[in-house]
């Protein structure tokens, strides 16, 4: 059957209009398959607060005082366990008694001896008397000095002084005990009452630490103070390979010898490669990361890791720096997973504007 030339005219019309209609391409697979992930470099960051320690407060110098004569009663102890004494202040007084009839007597003969050494004066050689006895006088005379001012030093001694101001930690002198040398004390004291925490820390994190470095101090009852590292250890313990690392406290009422602590070291000024605690993944296998390679996939490389805080931890042997490792470790991603990055911090780029809408143009204004 032939058809009119006017019924060929809408069926042209139609098969031009499908033939303008392009189908649109159909997306690669791969990239409908990639997700967006946020990831980090692994770069050198600050490990604030990340070492901690522990140990026994102590007297930054302990003072023993212990009397220099003997076989003198102790007459009054003037000081007693929490004092705190100034330098040069009177502890215990000895009884000065038996001392003090010695001195008179050394006096006495010291005099007689004084004047006879000045009877002799400028007789040398005159012939009145034997230069021997002359020389002989003299003599005695330095002898006699000589022992009334060794009797003197020993009465300046019946008061056994502070030789330093500090707290009385401990007191074993009573009264009526006898002086005597021995290896006891009378007292300790705490030079100025200074107190100091001797932490233990590990031969690791010994490096770690420098003179001058800050650190918070937490005692058993929770009561914290700041302190500053006085001295580190130059040698460790072969026994338990444990350091010493001396921390000045502030002078407190609360900080007793003999207690213990616990500080936390501020380590601002070290900086070490670490991430996030949240891109570490943990398993059978231990700890690894998944890091983001130039063709946009993902591979699991096993990581060791180190010190921890303030959210981070140190990573000791794992990816080069630099490398880009996903941020969430909790993201279910196998090797060799595409994924489409991005960085952490970095800003998220902007939705495309839709379009504003155009009135159609067959509407009634």
């Amino acid at each position: 059957m032939r058809l009119s030339p006017l019924a060929l005219v809408p069926l042209a019309a139609a098969l031009a209009l499908a033939g303008c209609h392009k189908p649109e391409p159909a997306r690669p697979a791969q990239a409908q398959a990639a997700r967006s992930v946020t990831v980090v470099r692994l770069e050198p960051r600050a490990m604030t607060g990340s070492l901690t320690a522990s140990g026994d407060l102590l007297p930054r110098e302990e003072a023993a005082v212990m009397p220099e004569v003997t076989g003198y009663r102790v007459q009054r102890v003037l000081a007693d366990v929490g004092d705190y004494v100034r330098a040069g202040q009177t502890l215990v007084q000895l009884d000065p008694t038996l001392l003090q009839a010695q001195l008179a007597q050394a006096q006495a003969q010291a005099a007689q001896a004084e004047d006879q050494a000045r009877r002799v004066a400028g007789l040398d050689n005159q012939g009145v008397l034997p230069q021997e006895q002359i020389a002989q006088r003299r003599f005695q005379a330095e002898v006699a000095r000589a022992n009334l001012r060794d009797l003197q030093a020993r009465m300046r001694k019946m008061s056994v002084v502070a030789p330093v101001s500090g707290l009385v930690l401990e007191r074993t002198v009573r009264p009526g005990d006898l002086s005597a040398g021995g290896a006891t004390p009378w007292f300790r004291l705490a030079r100025e009452g200074q107190v100091e925490l001797a932490a233990q820390v590990s031969q690791d994190d010994l490096a770690r630490i420098r003179p001058g470095q800050r650190a918070m101090v937490t005692m058993p009852n929770g009561a914290t103070a700041p302190g500053t590292v006085r001295i580190v250890s130059p040698q460790i313990d072969p026994q338990t390979k444990l350091g010493v690392v001396r921390v000045t406290l502030p002078v407190r009422g609360d900080i007793r010898s003999g207690g213990f602590a616990r500080a936390v070291f501020d380590d601002v000024g070290r900086a070490t490669p670490a991430l996030p605690e949240s891109a570490i993944r943990y398993d059978a296998n231990g700890a690894s990361v998944m890091v983001v390679g130039a063709d946009n996939r993902v591979r699991r490389v096993p990581v060791q890791t180190g010190a921890r805080g303030a959210g981070l931890v140190e990573i000791l042997r794992g990816p080069p720096q630099g490398a880009q490792v996903v941020q969430n470790a909790a993201a279910f991603l196998l090797d060799g997973d595409l994924v489409r990055p991005t960085l952490a911090g970095a800003a998220q780029p902007a939705a495309p504007a839709r379009a504003a809408a155009v009135p159609n143009a067959g509407a009634r204004q």
